[in-house]
């Protein structure tokens, strides 16, 4: 790896928010994944590679657990808050077939710089209830299926049932004002990426542990078009939380970066080449991307 957690440890100190969670990701073609018996193959995968590393794996609820999600992301027509590193997506959480009325909007700036990164306040500026949540990303290489690169992502969650604030540029900036930084006007618009609506079919496989009370809870998302059933993409992923950086390092840091690349060579047919799920919704469209995730 090009960095890690430790190297940025005394200036993660400099600023309000240190990281608290290293998530890997892992982008699948979603045509692996049309049959449910496709999800048991890929989570024998996993627990195959994980016990050969001496890594646990902990039942947490029901085996195979599944949600459904709706995902939308919101930008102006010339995508100034994704080109800008800034993604603005709302969720809406479903059970037992139903939308809840809450919804869960989300701001991140992500960046492949940790300061840069740092120095970006997502919080609201209304009184809410809210999470910040400062992470490192591990993703595949830009040019090859093997190994890895960090992105840093600081993001900010709201469960909001108002859907008006995303109409407009003004009015999201009076909820975020980090987004004025992207120098849109105003009157901006704000609208659907690309008109997708993404239906997002979420399944829990279980919790990795790593050892040093670090353990992860791996999940396997698949997303597609809500509309046509188009399948989009696939991901697995697992994330760590921990109290401050150094207490993800040693052997627990070590299992979770040869999890992940061991996982890379045993799951080499079901991996697809990207960046990331949000990138790919954006180059959807006719619109120029200049963010490169």
């Amino acid at each position: 790896m090009s960095t890690s957690i430790a190297n940025h440890e005394a200036a993660a100190v400099a600023h309000p928010d240190v990281i608290q969670y290293c998530e890997y990701k892992l982008l699948l073609g979603a045509e692996h994944f049309t049959r449910t018996q496709q999800f048991h193959k890929f989570w024998k995968i996993t627990r195959r590679v994980a016990k050969s590393l001496g890594i646990e794996i902990a039942k947490r609820g029901k085996e195979m657990e599944t949600h459904l999600r709706e995902v939308i992301f919101f930008d102006t027509p010339k995508f100034r808050l994704y080109n800008n590193g800034f993604i603005l997506r709302r969720r809406t959480f479903y059970k037992q077939g139903l939308p809840q009325p809450e919804h869960e909007l989300t701001l991140k700036f992500r960046h492949a710089d940790f300061d840069e990164a740092a120095a970006v306040d997502v919080r609201p500026l209304l009184p809410c209830i809210n999470v910040v949540k400062f992470k490192q990303e591990i993703l595949l290489p830009y040019d090859k299926l093997a190994g890895s690169r960090i992105i840093y992502s600081h993001g900010c969650e709201l469960d909001t049932p108002n859907t008006i604030m995303t109409q407009s540029f003004e009015t999201i900036c009076q909820v975020f004002p980090a987004l004025q930084r992207t120098g849109a006007k105003a009157k901006t618009a704000l609208s659907v990426v690309n008109g997708v609506a993404i239906e997002e079919i979420l399944v829990n496989l279980g919790e990795l542990d790593f050892g040093g009370k670090l353990t992860a809870k791996a999940t396997l998302a698949i997303w597609r078009n809500r509309m046509t059933q188009e399948h989009f993409i696939g991901e697995y992923s697992y994330q760590i939380k921990f109290p401050s950086p150094d207490m993800f390092r040693g052997k627990p840091r070590e299992l979770a970066d040869q999890f992940y690349l061991e996982m890379q060579k045993e799951a080499a047919e079901w991996i697809q080449p990207g960046t990331t799920k949000t990138a790919m919704i954006y180059r959807m469209g006719k619109t120029p991307v200049a963010n490169r995730e």
